[in-house]
């Protein structure tokens, strides 16, 4: 099955820098010692990377997540959804209703509840899911290419024990 890409959708924002640049010269004074300041320049080198991956399937991080998560759990709740996101019961109804508009997921009955429903990827929505996690896992290698293998899964293990 294809899945076509739609047209790159147009932002006020412009393009994306692809990190907070250090210029020679500038004293960064107590920002390099700041957690939150190196992470906030990992984050917007990583979004950057995100971004390019998936340039013209108007897919943003939230929609990837929510792309994933169904497709690794089938039936999952929309409540379930919403606290893997980080987002209102209303914000992953809105998500939801953006995918089964699209024709990339749907809302069955559960079998264990007739009053809740669950959430399911059609064959589009699956494909799409394989070809964009197939594009990020791509990106986000070379993002981490000057890391060694100990040194990705230490970071990958640090980073999780800081959002904790």
């Amino acid at each position: 099955m294809s899945t076509s890409r739609p047209s790159p959708a147009r932002t006020s924002r412009g393009p994306r820098p692809a990190s907070i640049a250090r210029v020679p010269g500038i004293d960064y004074d107590v920002l390099d010692t700041l957690l939150g300041y190196a992470l906030r320049r990992a984050q917007i080198a990583a979004f950057d990377q995100f971004y390019r991956a998936t340039a013209g399937y108007g897919i943003t991080p939230p929609r990837f997540t929510a792309l994933v998560i169904l497709g690794a759990n089938p039936g999952v709740s929309q409540t379930a959804l919403a606290a893997v996101l980080g987002i209102a019961r209303s914000g992953a109804m809105q998500l939801t209703d953006w995918l089964v508009g699209r024709k990339l997921a749907e809302r069955r009955a559960r079998a264990d509840d007739g009053r809740a429903w669950g959430l399911y990827l059609t064959r589009r929505g699956a494909a799409l899911a394989a070809e964009l996690k197939r594009r990020v896992r791509a990106q986000d290698a070379r993002l981490g290419a000057r890391l060694t293998a100990a040194e990705r899964r230490a970071l990958l293990r640090l980073l999780d024990r800081v959002a904790e």
